[in-house]
């Protein structure tokens, strides 16, 4: 009966262990999961001692047995959107004005422990007061004028100056993650510094310029300056004209002078050609004559030089349209000769 009794007692105790284990795994287990949202990256983080675990980084997103104790420590894994409105800036030609500004950045998840380690999470200022340093470093390359003629080069720039500002110079593990993963020139991860070359461990991956504000007063002390330089501009045109025209009619004159020396060279020649050509035509005239009266005298049998020269007189005397000539008289007569 004691033996009975004992066993009894034994199965209650073994009994009550199980039941009390069970309970315990029934509490405890669900007390050991813990949960992040899809916009969220966490580090373990022991609620009893605050202690936090930057061993792993947890997310974006899932659900995690991290044990009773634990909790997680959560940082943003969506987009941070920084917005700046009438930032005050200097242009190139030292006049003030003020942009509108916003860009989105991301965390790093590899480099979420870096982030933790210098700011906590209170790392949204110091992102703030570099990215306002490196636009502003970058506005004072640029000119007044070009603010407004040449809004999307200024864009880009200002978008590399505070991409590089914040993502810093190196290259990231994965170049295909995004756009500007791994720029022109960035340094090899595994030359990389972790803490000095990255800049602040975040990823600015969109960046709008929006409204220019120039004050009146220095869009009048602007538009001075403008119209100063166009009238120094104007005049150096006047001054480049006077010139060109000064210039031009030297040339026209020139050309002139050649034409009126070609004229008179063409002339000269022109007349000494046709000299030539009259000669030339008379002494072949003369010679073609000479040759048929030859041919005449021959042909009629006229040999004696008096007959010769009174035949050619009278051909010559036929010849003129203004001479009559009358036969049969015994004293020559010519008449008409008037």
């Amino acid at each position: 009966m004691a033996e009975s009794s004992g066993n009894q007692c034994i199965i209650f105790i073994i009994g009550g262990v199980l039941a009390i284990g069970v309970l315990l795994t029934v509490i405890l287990v669900p007390m050991s999961f813990s949960g992040l949202e899809y916009y969220e990256y966490g580090f373990r983080k022991q609620q009893s001692t605050g202690t936090v675990k930057t061993d792993k980084v947890y997310g974006a997103g899932g659900k995690y047995m991290i044990g009773p104790d634990y909790g997680f420590k959560k940082f943003k894994a969506s987009a941070h959107f920084i917005t700046f409105e009438a930032l005050e800036v200097y242009t190139w030609n030292k006049l003030e004005i003020e942009i509108d500004v916003a860009f989105q950045y991301f965390l790093r998840k590899d480099d979420l422990p870096y982030i933790h380690k210098f700011y906590d999470v209170n790392y949204d200022t110091t992102i703030r007061t570099s990215a306002i340093s490196a636009i502003k470093l970058e506005t004072a390359k640029w000119d007044t004028n070009q603010f407004v003629s040449n809004r999307s080069d200024l864009e880009a720039a200002l978008f590399t100056s505070v991409r590089n500002k914040l993502g810093g110079s190196c290259c990231q593990k994965d170049c295909e993650a995004w756009k500007y993963a791994c720029p022109a020139g960035c340094t090899s991860l595994d030359q990389c510094n972790h803490e000095e070359d990255k800049g602040l461990w975040v990823d600015v991956k969109y960046f709008q310029l929006g409204a220019v504000h120039i004050p009146e007063e220095v869009e009048g002390r602007h538009l001075e300056k403008l119209v100063t330089k166009e009238e120094t501009e104007r005049g150096q045109y006047y001054q480049d004209a006077s010139v060109i025209r000064k210039t031009t009619e030297t040339i026209v004159r020139d050309i002139n002078n050649q034409a009126a020396e070609l004229r008179e060279k063409a002339k000269t020649e022109s007349q000494r050609l046709q000299t030539i050509s009259q000669a030339n035509y008379t002494a072949i005239v003369e010679k073609a004559r000479s040759k048929g009266l030859k041919n005449l005298y021959t042909e009629l049998g006229i040999t004696d030089q008096k007959t010769k020269s009174s035949f050619d007189y009278l051909r010559t005397l036929r010849g003129l349209s203004h001479v009559h000539l009358t036969v049969d008289f015994q004293q020559r007569i010519v008449g008409g000769l008037g």
